[in-house]
Protein backbone atom coordinates (compact mmCIF):
# COMPACT_ATOMS: atom_id res chain seq x y z
CA UNK A 1 0.00 0.00 0.00
CA UNK A 2 1.36 3.41 -0.98
CA UNK A 3 1.75 6.04 1.72
CA UNK A 4 0.20 9.49 1.38
CA UNK A 5 2.77 11.86 -0.15
CA UNK A 6 3.90 15.04 1.59
CA UNK A 7 3.92 16.72 -1.82
CA UNK A 8 2.86 15.78 -5.32
CA UNK A 9 3.03 17.72 -8.58
CA UNK A 10 2.70 16.93 -12.26
CA UNK A 11 3.84 19.43 -14.85
CA UNK A 12 3.76 19.39 -18.62
CA UNK A 13 4.83 21.65 -21.45
CA UNK A 14 2.82 22.40 -24.56
CA UNK A 15 5.91 24.02 -26.14
CA UNK A 16 7.99 20.89 -25.59
CA UNK A 17 5.22 18.65 -26.92
CA UNK A 18 4.81 20.81 -30.03
CA UNK A 19 8.57 20.80 -30.59
CA UNK A 20 8.87 16.99 -30.42
CA UNK A 21 5.75 16.40 -32.56
CA UNK A 22 6.98 18.93 -35.14
CA UNK A 23 10.39 17.27 -35.33
CA UNK A 24 8.80 13.82 -35.64
CA UNK A 25 6.53 15.04 -38.46
CA UNK A 26 9.43 16.80 -40.19
CA UNK A 27 11.54 13.64 -40.24
CA UNK A 28 8.54 11.56 -41.32
CA UNK A 29 7.92 14.00 -44.19
CA UNK A 30 11.61 13.86 -45.19
CA UNK A 31 11.45 10.06 -45.04
CA UNK A 32 8.36 10.03 -47.27
CA UNK A 33 10.02 12.44 -49.72
CA UNK A 34 13.18 10.29 -49.75
CA UNK A 35 11.18 7.09 -50.38
CA UNK A 36 9.32 8.73 -53.27
CA UNK A 37 12.67 9.59 -54.89
CA UNK A 38 14.58 6.35 -54.27
CA UNK A 39 14.64 2.98 -52.53
CA UNK A 40 15.00 2.52 -48.78
CA UNK A 41 18.68 3.06 -47.97
CA UNK A 42 20.95 4.42 -45.26
CA UNK A 43 19.56 7.96 -45.38
CA UNK A 44 15.97 6.69 -45.24
CA UNK A 45 16.96 4.50 -42.29
CA UNK A 46 18.44 7.48 -40.47
CA UNK A 47 15.32 9.55 -41.15
CA UNK A 48 13.14 6.69 -39.86
CA UNK A 49 15.22 6.41 -36.68
CA UNK A 50 15.07 10.17 -36.10
CA UNK A 51 11.30 10.25 -36.57
CA UNK A 52 10.87 7.28 -34.19
CA UNK A 53 13.16 8.97 -31.66
CA UNK A 54 11.07 12.16 -31.67
CA UNK A 55 7.82 10.19 -31.48
CA UNK A 56 9.25 8.48 -28.38
CA UNK A 57 10.24 11.89 -26.96
CA UNK A 58 6.77 13.31 -27.64
CA UNK A 59 5.15 10.42 -25.79
CA UNK A 60 7.70 10.00 -22.99
CA UNK A 61 8.37 13.63 -22.04
CA UNK A 62 4.76 14.74 -21.74
CA UNK A 63 4.59 14.88 -17.94
CA UNK A 64 7.17 15.24 -15.20
CA UNK A 65 5.86 13.81 -11.92
CA UNK A 66 7.35 14.98 -8.63
CA UNK A 67 6.47 13.16 -5.44
CA UNK A 68 7.89 13.64 -1.96
CA UNK A 69 7.08 10.98 0.61
CA UNK A 70 8.32 10.61 4.18
CA UNK A 71 11.39 8.74 2.88
CA UNK A 72 12.02 9.69 -0.77
CA UNK A 73 11.93 12.29 -3.49
CA UNK A 74 10.68 10.48 -6.58
CA UNK A 75 10.91 12.03 -10.06
CA UNK A 76 9.35 10.33 -13.10
CA UNK A 77 9.55 11.34 -16.75
CA UNK A 78 7.58 8.71 -18.68
CA UNK A 79 9.44 5.39 -18.46
CA UNK A 80 12.39 6.98 -16.64
CA UNK A 81 12.38 7.51 -12.90
CA UNK A 82 14.79 8.68 -10.22
CA UNK A 83 14.39 8.07 -6.50
CA UNK A 84 16.40 10.02 -3.93
CA UNK A 85 16.26 8.95 -0.28
CA UNK A 86 15.65 12.07 1.80
CA UNK A 87 18.49 11.10 4.14
CA UNK A 88 20.89 11.36 1.15
CA UNK A 89 20.12 15.04 0.51
CA UNK A 90 22.96 17.36 1.45
CA UNK A 91 21.39 20.66 0.37
CA UNK A 92 18.66 22.10 -1.83
CA UNK A 93 18.81 25.29 -3.87
CA UNK A 94 17.29 27.08 -6.86
CA UNK A 95 19.06 26.33 -10.15
CA UNK A 96 20.42 29.43 -11.86
CA UNK A 97 22.13 27.54 -14.71
CA UNK A 98 21.64 29.12 -18.13
CA UNK A 99 19.07 27.46 -20.38
CA UNK A 100 21.76 27.29 -23.08
CA UNK A 101 23.87 25.12 -20.77
CA UNK A 102 21.04 22.66 -20.07
CA UNK A 103 20.62 21.52 -23.65
CA UNK A 104 16.87 21.25 -23.95
CA UNK A 105 13.85 19.59 -22.43
CA UNK A 106 13.90 16.00 -21.26
CA UNK A 107 16.64 14.20 -19.35
CA UNK A 108 20.21 15.41 -19.64
CA UNK A 109 23.50 14.72 -17.87
CA UNK A 110 26.29 17.27 -17.58
CA UNK A 111 29.11 18.45 -15.33
CA UNK A 112 28.22 21.78 -13.75
CA UNK A 113 30.50 23.43 -11.23
CA UNK A 114 32.67 20.33 -11.08
CA UNK A 115 29.72 18.14 -10.07
CA UNK A 116 28.02 15.70 -12.43
CA UNK A 117 24.32 16.49 -12.66
CA UNK A 118 21.22 14.67 -13.86
CA UNK A 119 18.58 17.12 -15.12
CA UNK A 120 14.91 16.37 -15.68
CA UNK A 121 13.44 19.51 -17.10
CA UNK A 122 11.13 21.58 -19.22
CA UNK A 123 12.60 24.88 -20.33
CA UNK A 124 9.80 27.21 -19.23
CA UNK A 125 9.78 26.19 -15.56
CA UNK A 126 12.22 27.11 -12.79
CA UNK A 127 14.43 24.30 -11.47
CA UNK A 128 15.47 23.01 -8.08
CA UNK A 129 18.81 21.30 -7.46
CA UNK A 130 19.20 18.55 -4.89
CA UNK A 131 22.85 17.96 -3.91
CA UNK A 132 23.49 14.39 -2.78
CA UNK A 133 25.58 13.37 0.23
CA UNK A 134 26.58 10.16 -1.54
CA UNK A 135 26.75 10.17 -5.30
CA UNK A 136 24.72 7.71 -7.34
CA UNK A 137 27.00 6.41 -10.05
CA UNK A 138 28.66 9.58 -11.32
CA UNK A 139 25.70 11.80 -10.33
CA UNK A 140 26.22 14.25 -7.45
CA UNK A 141 23.30 16.61 -8.13
CA UNK A 142 19.80 16.20 -9.49
CA UNK A 143 18.01 19.19 -11.00
CA UNK A 144 14.35 19.16 -11.94
CA UNK A 145 11.72 21.58 -13.18
CA UNK A 146 8.80 22.54 -10.98
CA UNK A 147 6.02 25.07 -10.91
CA UNK A 148 6.42 25.39 -7.13
CA UNK A 149 10.17 25.67 -6.35
CA UNK A 150 9.76 27.52 -3.04
CA UNK A 151 7.32 24.93 -1.68
CA UNK A 152 9.54 22.01 -2.69
CA UNK A 153 12.67 23.67 -1.28
CA UNK A 154 10.81 24.39 1.98
CA UNK A 155 9.69 20.75 2.35
CA UNK A 156 13.13 19.35 1.51
CA UNK A 157 14.97 21.86 3.70
CA UNK A 158 12.69 20.86 6.58
CA UNK A 159 13.83 17.26 6.12
CA UNK A 160 17.47 18.43 6.27
CA UNK A 161 16.75 20.23 9.54
CA UNK A 162 15.40 16.98 11.03
CA UNK A 163 18.28 14.82 9.90
CA UNK A 164 16.88 13.64 6.58
CA UNK A 165 13.53 12.21 7.65
CA UNK A 166 10.26 14.06 7.13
Amino acid sequence: MSEKPLFEEKISSVRTEVLFVTLALLFLALLYWRLMATDFGVIAGILLLLSLFFIFCALNYRVLSIRISADNLHLRFGVFGWKVPLNNIEKVYADETSLWRIGGAGIHFSSIGGRYRAMLNFLEYPRVVVALKEKRGFVRDIAFSTDTPKEIMHILEATLAYGGAA
